[in-house]
């Protein structure tokens, strides 16, 4: 039987040969608080007063809710006028900041004891591109910009594509990550945010640089986008990406499995509207396991999973359910 790291890198290689389904996110460690995180983010917890993360964002995260968010109103927002988006915030100098062995020595001790428990090392990477904009300009004034000021825009893109690639260069540098778990919802449950040509103006060449610097050096790329993204499934092979994780159901997932044909590993497929909720009971959240399970593992290369962008849920029960289920179907088809 294939350890869990395993059976994972079997799963997401195209000619792997893995012995049982991927229980979520089992076999890898999520380790989210790097330097690089540290810095940037600001300190984050449940009844913090509003605070600002280094490119100025307001950030809050009342008490009662699951995360911190950004507040992006006309109090708020951080850059006004596009053409001048230089004088309203700065890109953060984590090469400046994040460097020396000084900061990463206290954190790579816990990768080597997430090694010595042969499991895969998984950074994060949040706020993609796409996402970052909106934090700086909210969502209207991030579509209007595009269609009005392209230029500027491209600018503003690449100034972020260039900071995320540092992040990476830096990981890479000082604590090669198996994986990275990177952030960039380019959607909405049922469509692109943007046209697909829009979007490979302004977003998809200035993810070249970072992926490539991940591809190039050995890190597994796996990519959050929880939303509709079918129309750019081979643009996401351009990027080097190894596992779309989140992939939600309003995908074609089947269609998309056959049009890949192994060369992406997809993750997710498990609806958290319907199983993460106060009151999901354990059929229903059985019932859309199962459902998840019969219908995307079959066509191979895919690991069901809850489709938020990284592991847990947030009611205690949805994962037992999940992973139990999945454990079921293990010893029902694979004798596992």
């Amino acid at each position: 039987m294939l350890s869990a790291k395993q059976n994972f890198l079997e799963t997401i290689k195209r000619d792997g040969k893995p012995d049982r389904i991927v229980k979520q996110f089992e076999g890898t460690r999520f380790m989210p608080f790097d330097p690089v995180n540290k810095y940037v983010r600001s300190e984050r917890y449940e009844g913090m007063p509003p605070n600002k993360d280094k490119w100025g964002t307001t950030m809050v995260w009342p008490k009662g809710d699951i995360a911190a968010m950004p507040v992006v109103n006309e109090e708020t927002k951080v850059i006004r006028d596009i053409t001048r988006w230089r004088d309203f915030t700065a890109v953060p100098d984590i090469i400046a900041n994040c460097s020396g062995d000084e900061l990463w020595e206290p954190f790579l001790k816990k990768i080597e004891e997430a090694r010595s428990q042969d499991q895969l090392v998984m950074f994060l990477a949040p706020q993609g591109i796409f996402e970052r904009l909106h934090f700086l300009m909210g969502f209207e004034d991030t579509f209007i910009n595009l269609m009005t000021e392209p230029e500027a825009m491209a600018d503003l893109c690449e100034a972020i594509g260039e900071h995320r690639f540092e992040n990476y260069k830096l990981a890479v540098q000082y604590a090669k990550p198996d994986i990275y778990l990177a952030h960039d919802d380019w959607g909405s449950k049922t469509n692109l945010f943007m046209r697909p040509d829009v979007w490979r103006e302004f977003i998809k060449p200035n993810c070249v640089k970072g992926y490539d610097c991940l591809h190039d050096n050995g890190v597994i790329i796996m990519h959050h986008a929880d939303c509709f993204m079918e129309q750019i499934v081979e643009d996401m092979l351009d990027l080097h990406i190894d596992v779309w994780q989140g992939i939600i159901p309003e995908n074609d997932i089947v269609s998309i499995q056959k049009r890949l044909d192994g060369r992406m590993a997809l993750m997710g497929g498990i609806d958290a509207a319907m199983v993460d909720r106060a009151n999901s009971t354990e059929e229903e959240i059985r019932r859309e396991t199962r459902r998840a399970l019969e219908t995307y593992c079959p066509q191979g290369h895919f690991i069901p999973c809850i489709t938020y962008g990284g592991p847990g849920a947030i009611h205690p029960n949805t994962d037992l359910f999940i992973n139990d289920e999945i454990d079921k179907y293990n010893r029902e088809v694979f004798g596992a």
